[in-house]
């Protein structure tokens, strides 16, 4: 719900039109868009909390169609408690749109930490108080609380900003007419990624052997690439590819040389955390998250997960960047197309490894989850590549050259295999200790081989202050 209504349609819809009204030095009527985006965003979201608080039993009996009992139970609980903390997280988003959008990243990034101190203090607090379902629920509680120090600590930076933004949610007019307008095609988008990620917990719900919970390990394994490197440098790019002035063939221009340096950007950190996941899965698991119940035998089973989401991982991170970039063209209508036949691929393939690819291959059905992830990442190179030659076709040129990931994927396969021999050297060692040497070994041999191979973003981080002045 917070992916529904919050980042990702924002970013489509107001920034493009904030950005360029305060390139124009029209600082009136980009105060006015603001207070109308807000009030039209906090009438919807407490439409939704309300709706949401009040059909819990039925959204969860659509997402996890598998929980019965006790279990089920919970979850409905667990909803309620959380949806008002969801609609504080979508109007912390807005912050996020101002402030990106005056060029202030850290305070929207750094934002999210004290919601995450909130549920990490409440864990610390009540972790030896309560058994697993009042735990469960004081952690939303404390996710709540979370939600709305998130919003507020962005609060103060926005309206010094800002200036005198007056919340409303009438004149839907002007400006404020065009955000609406890009709003229903990114939200629908965004809807449309919502519904991969529900097939793919449905889908896990009806595998053994613990899928759904593993699923959300590696999920949020492979999510931390894509919102590091990925979200993060499209977030920094929309605002000033929104704000490119100048005739149409100088702003294309402009636009595709932001575009080459900012997927160039992406593949260099994406492309080695794409082989890592092939390669150490279980490694990442075991520093991560193996101690108690979570055993050798479930950083294994989380392993086989990240090796699918390998898969698509620069493909669907990549095309989170040409999405921004048809966002900033005002074109909201192109990435939901695309998103929609991503989506319908992955379904596609993602029942047909789950459920066949197992028996095909003679183990255990609960491997089966690993095909969804997979699926979901062939299907992720589907709608890249249609994105790319519909932008290709839209700016002229094509962006950076499939030779220079290629370079990029040269020299982490060989980082990888240095560190599986450093692995099995280190067999005897202790496992988080053996865990962390491997990959440190693995991350610095990249660094060392792109630089060797002139990979600009490598000297520029051996040496700051050269290169592109995009990567400091």
């Amino acid at each position: 719900m917070q992916n529904l209504f919050g980042e990702g349609v924002l970013s489509a819809s107001f920034i493009p039109v904030y950005a360029r009204l305060l390139a124009e030095e029209d600082t009136e009527e980009a105060r006015r868009v603001a207070g109308a985006t807000a009030g039209l965003l906090g009438l919807t979201v407490a439409l939704v909390v309300a709706a949401g608080i009040a059909v819990a039993p039925l959204f969860v009996t659509l997402v996890a169609p598998g929980f019965q009992g006790a279990q089920r139970a919970e979850t409905i609980h667990l909803v309620r408690i959380l949806f008002p903390g969801i609609g504080l997280l979508v109007l912390s988003a807005w912050c996020l749109g101002i402030l990106n959008s005056h060029r202030r990243f850290f305070v929207s990034y750094a934002a999210p930490v004290v919601w995450n101190v909130a549920i990490i203090g409440t864990m610390l607090l009540y972790g030896h108080r309560l058994d697993q379902y009042p735990l469960a629920r004081a952690t939303a509680w404390g996710a709540v609380v979370g939600s709305a120090l998130q919003f507020l600590v962005q609060l103060p930076t926005v309206l010094r900003l800002a200036g005198r933004i007056r919340v409303h949610a009438i004149q839907v007019r002007g400006h404020v007419a065009t955000v609406v307008r890009n709003f229903f095609p990114a939200f629908a988008g965004r809807g449309v990624n919502q519904i991969s990620a529900y097939v793919d917990t449905v889908l896990g719900s009806l595998l053994p052997g613990g899928a759904v919970a593993a699923l959300g390990y590696a999920l949020t394994l492979s999510m931390l690439p894509v919102s590091l490197f990925g979200m993060s440098v499209s977030a920094a790019e929309l605002p000033t590819m929104s704000s490119l002035g100048g005739g149409k063939d100088d702003g294309h221009a402009a636009l595709r040389a932001r575009l080459d340096g900012a997927g160039r950007r992406v593949a260099f950190f994406v492309v080695p955390s794409a082989i890592g996941f092939l390669a150490f899965g279980d490694l990442m698991s075991v520093v991560l998250y193996q101690s108690g119940a979570f055993t050798a035998d479930t950083s294994r089973y989380v392993w086989s997960i990240l090796a699918g989401s390998a898969v698509g991982l620069v493909a669907s991170t990549l095309g989170r960047l040409y999405s921004s970039a048809f966002y900033a063209l005002h074109d909201t209508r192109t990435p939901l197309r695309y998103a929609v036949v991503r989506v319908v691929v992955a379904v596609a393939l993602g029942v047909t490894l789950a459920f066949g690819g197992p028996g095909l291959l003679g183990v255990d059905p609960k491997w089966g989850v690993a095909g969804i992830t997979a699926g979901a990442g062939v299907a992720a190179w589907v709608e890249f590549t249609l994105l790319r030659r519909r932008l290709a076709r839209r700016i002229g040129g094509a962006t950076f050259s499939g030779g220079h990931v290629t370079r990029l994927y040269l020299a982490a396969a060989a980082a990888a295999g240095v560190g599986w021999g450093l692995r099995v050297a280190l067999g005897g060692a202790g496992a988080v200790l053996s865990s962390i040497v491997v990959l440190a070994t693995f991350a610095l041999l990249y660094l060392i081989m792109t630089w060797l191979l002139g990979i600009p973003e490598a000297r520029a981080l051996w040496r700051p202050g050269t290169g592109d002045p995009g990567l400091r």
